[in-house]
């Protein structure tokens, strides 16, 4: 049995949880997310708590009962407290500033990069190298980090770049001389 699966998803006093066969839909003070569970996973609510069971025992449904029962805990948690991912900016001249809604990045290049958050998505500056993306969906956020991110990975030698806080970069030795 499933470790993941076979624990229940509790629902805080502020949410309210509908499930309509296979399709889950939770409304919190963060919105509303929707997710649809495959039919080889029976949901049941009681009160409270959300269970999450098999309807048999065979390899695939198995593989599918723990993702099922997170992708629910995801959507309980991003309606009531939301997640966050937070990004740092290392680099002489890197810098981030918001203007409006959209993130404005300083990164080296010849031209400032601009990136408008999607819906659900608030983009936070702290002073001018700490970045932190808020939202309800937790994979919109990780998406979100995900293309910051990709806009200037840090390098090995020096380990500059964005990276995630707490990230470890290997750093590799540069060229010696004689």
């Amino acid at each position: 049995m499933s470790r993941i699966g076979k624990t229940p998803v509790e629902i805080p006093d502020k949410v309210d949880v509908t499930i309509e066969g296979n399709s889950v839909t939770a409304k919190g003070p963060l919105g509303i997310l929707n997710v649809s569970i495959r039919s080889e996973i029976i949901i049941k609510k009681e009160g409270n708590i959300i269970t999450l069971e098999r309807a048999n025992e065979e390899r695939k449904t198995r593989a599918l009962h723990g993702l099922s029962r997170t992708l629910v805990n995801n959507l309980v948690t991003g309606v009531s407290k939301g997640f966050t991912k937070d990004l740092e900016i290392h680099g002489v001249g890197y810098r981030a500033q918001k203007d409006g809604k959209k993130l404005v990045l300083a990164l080296g290049y010849s031209h400032p990069i601009e990136i408008n958050p999607p819906d659900g998505i608030e983009i936070i500056v702290e002073g001018n190298n700490k970045i932190t993306v808020k939202g309800a969906c937790k994979q919109s956020v990780g998406d979100m980090s995900a293309l910051i991110r990709s806009k200037r990975p840090p390098e090995v030698y020096k380990a500059k770049g964005i990276r995630y806080a707490g990230e470890y970069i290997r750093r590799k030795a540069g060229k010696t001389g004689k």
